[in-house]
C-alpha cells in the first residue's frame, strides 16, 4: 500500500523541466497565443513593479522625515550615502539643470534594485503561500525585472526622456536639424543615411537597456530554480549541494542585484546627459 501511494506521488510529481516552465510562466490577462501581443498584461509584473516602487517611496519618504541634523542613523547614513552617490553621478554626466534629472536617477536606483531584490525570495514561496490561503493562483513569478516587458516598459520611458530633453534644450528646429544632419554632414544626400543611423542608434540605446536588465535577472531567476531542483533528489547529497550552492549563488547574486541596479541608473543619466549634447 505504502508503496502504491510512493508511486503515485511521485507519478504526479512534476518534472525538472516542468518545474521550470511552471515557475516561469506570468499571471496574465489571458493565454497568449501569438509571439508578439500587446494586448496581454502580465498581472503580477504590474503588480510586484507598482509594490516595489511604492514601497520605494514610502523607504525614501521616512528617511526624510526621520533625518535629524546630529549624528545620522544607520538607516539615514544608508540613504544619505546612496544620495550622494547618485547626485555625484548625475553632477559629473549631465551638464545642466539636474533639478529633476537627480531625483529622477535616484527614484530609479531604489527601483529597479528593490524589484531585483525581489529574486531573493524563494521561488516556491508563493506556490505554498497560495496554496494556504485557499487561492487558486497557478502561475506567479515576482520578479518584474526578469519580464522583458517590465524592462522594455521602464527602457521607453528612458527614451521617452531622451526626446524630451533632446527637443528642450536644442529647441524642436535644432533637433530635426541633428536627426538629418549629423553625424555625416548637412548635405542634402546625406539626410536619408544620418536620419536612419539616429533612429538606428535610438532604437539600439532603448532595446539594450531593457535586454541587459532583463538579461541577467532572468538568468539570476534561472539558476535559483535549478538549485532548487537540487533538493528534489531526495538525498543527502543534493540536499547539501542545494543548500552550499543556494548560499553561494544567493550571496554573489546581492552583488549582481547592486550592479544592475547601478548600471541601469547610469544608463539612465548617460542617455540624458547626451541629450543634452550637440553632436
Amino acid at each position: 500500500m505504502a508503496t502504491d501511494l510512493a508511486a503515485a506521488g511521485a507519478a504526479k510529481a512534476p518534472t525538472a523541466s516542468e518545474y521550470i516552465v511552471h515557475h516561469l510562466t506570468h499571471l496574465s490577462s489571458r493565454q497568449q497565443e501569438s509571439i508578439i501581443d500587446f494586448s496581454i498584461i502580465n498581472l503580477d509584473t504590474m503588480f510586484w513593479s507598482v509594490s516595489m516602487g511604492a514601497v520605494g517611496c514610502f523607504l525614501m519618504w521616512l528617511a526624510a522625515r526621520k533625518a535629524t541634523a546630529g549624528v545620522p542613523g544607520r538607516f539615514q547614513a544608508l540613504v544619505e550615502m546612496i544620495v550622494e552617490m547618485v547626485e555625484d553621478q548625475s553632477k559629473s554626466i549631465v551638464h545642466g539643470n539636474r533639478k529633476f534629472i537627480a531625483p529622477l536617477a535616484l527614484t530609479v536606483f531604489i527601483w529597479v534594485f528593490m524589484m531585483n531584490a525581489m529574486d531573493f525570495l524563494p521561488v516556491d514561496m508563493f506556490d505554498k503561500l497560495f496554496k494556504a490561503l485557499g487561492l487558486h493562483i497557478h502561475y506567479h513569478r515576482a520578479v518584474p525585472t526578469a519580464d522583458l516587458n517590465g524592462t522594455l516598459g521602464m527602457a521607453l520611458g528612458v527614451l521617452a526622456l531622451m526626446l524630451y530633453y533632446s527637443v528642450k534644450i536644442k529647441g524642436l528646429g535644432g533637433f530635426v536639424h541633428e536627426l538629418f544632419c549629423a553625424p555625416f554632414g548637412s548635405h542634402p544626400a546625406l539626410w536619408i543615411p544620418n536620419l536612419g543611423l539616429n533612429i538606428i542608434e535610438f532604437a539600439a540605446k532603448t532595446v539594450s537597456l531593457g535586454m541587459r536588465l532583463f538579461g541577467n535577472m532572468y538568468a539570476g531567476e534561472l539558476v535559483f530554480l535549478l538549485i532548487a531542483l537540487l533538493g528534489s533528489t531526495a538525498t543527502w547529497w543534493g540536499f547539501g549541494m542545494q543548500v552550499v550552492a543556494g548560499s553561494v549563488w544567493a550571496i554573489f547574486h546581492i552583488l549582481i542585484v547592486l550592479l544592475q541596479a547601478f548600471i541601469f541608473m547610469m544608463l539612465t543619466l548617460v542617455y540624458i546627459g547626451q541629450a543634452h549634447e550637440g553632436h
